[in-house]
């Protein structure tokens, strides 16, 4: 047995010798290393923005109504929101435009002494709304008081496709990221090497504007609506790598 454990050695060395000689997979071969970098390194933050007109506006609107027990404050409200769901859908507000927030019931206490008492419960029901034609907009928050709304909060107007935009505000803050390199570049004696690594915030989006409510009137008037300018913005923060 001897003799054939020392023939079998040099067998055994060679194959392993032969396999480490084949070239390896793709998938187990090493990915090259990014370079260091070697140079000074300069960290901007900036922000581009791109302008739109809003072609949309959002508003909560719905019914709050009281009553001295809670299956009379819940139906007074459903029969209430129902005339205001018909009216929105009569303004040409489609289904997926109208979605329900909330429903709440709620007791009303009056406080005499340590004792709590119970004198009524309000009911409410609101829906977050999209209005696609702004220019009707003023015309629906009228047609909702007209038909029962007593709550309406917004609007708050944005734009619906924001893809151009944002990529204008991308583009604008690269601008301002290099620009901002070469000035501190060129009062340090260096120039601009590259970009070691580049990293995007989060876009500010156009705010509400404050909110109204109203109460119910004989006939409401449509309020004047100013939609104004949005402003799309991105941050980017860049890292350069300076060198002479």
């Amino acid at each position: 047995m001897e003799p054939s454990m020392k023939r079998s050695t040099p067998l055994l060395f060679a194959t392993l010798l032969a396999l480490g000689a084949l070239p390896m997979s793709p998938r187990a071969q090493t990915l090259p290393h990014a370079v260091a970098p070697d140079g000074t390194l300069l960290s901007v933050s900036a922000t581009g923005e791109a302008r739109r007109n809003p072609d949309i506006a959002t508003l909560s609107t719905g019914v709050v109504t009281r009553a001295a027990g809670a299956d009379a404050a819940m139906q007074a409200n459903a029969t209430q929101m129902e005339a205001v769901m018909a009216a929105l859908r009569g303004a040409g507000i489609a289904a997926r435009d109208i979605r329900t927030s909330g429903v709440n019931l709620y007791p009303q206490y009056r406080h005499e002494g340590d004792t709590p008492t119970i004198t009524g419960y309000q009911a409410s029901n609101t829906v977050d709304v999209t209005v696609r034609d702004i220019g009707s907009l003023g015309e629906v928050i009228g047609t909702l008081v007209d038909a029962g709304a007593n709550q309406v909060h917004g609007p708050s107007f944005d734009v619906d496709d924001k893809t151009g935009a944002l990529d204008e505000a991308r583009r604008d803050a690269v601008e301002q990221a290099r620009a901002r390199a070469a000035v501190y570049a060129d009062a340090l004696g260096l120039r601009v090497r590259r970009i070691v690594s580049l990293g995007e915030g989060g876009g500010r989006m156009p705010g509400p504007v404050p909110m109204m409510a109203m109460a119910r009137a004989e006939k409401a008037a449509s309020p004047p609506i100013s939609p104004g300018e949005s402003t799309l913005s991105v941050t980017l923060d860049v890292v350069f790598e300076l060198g002479r």
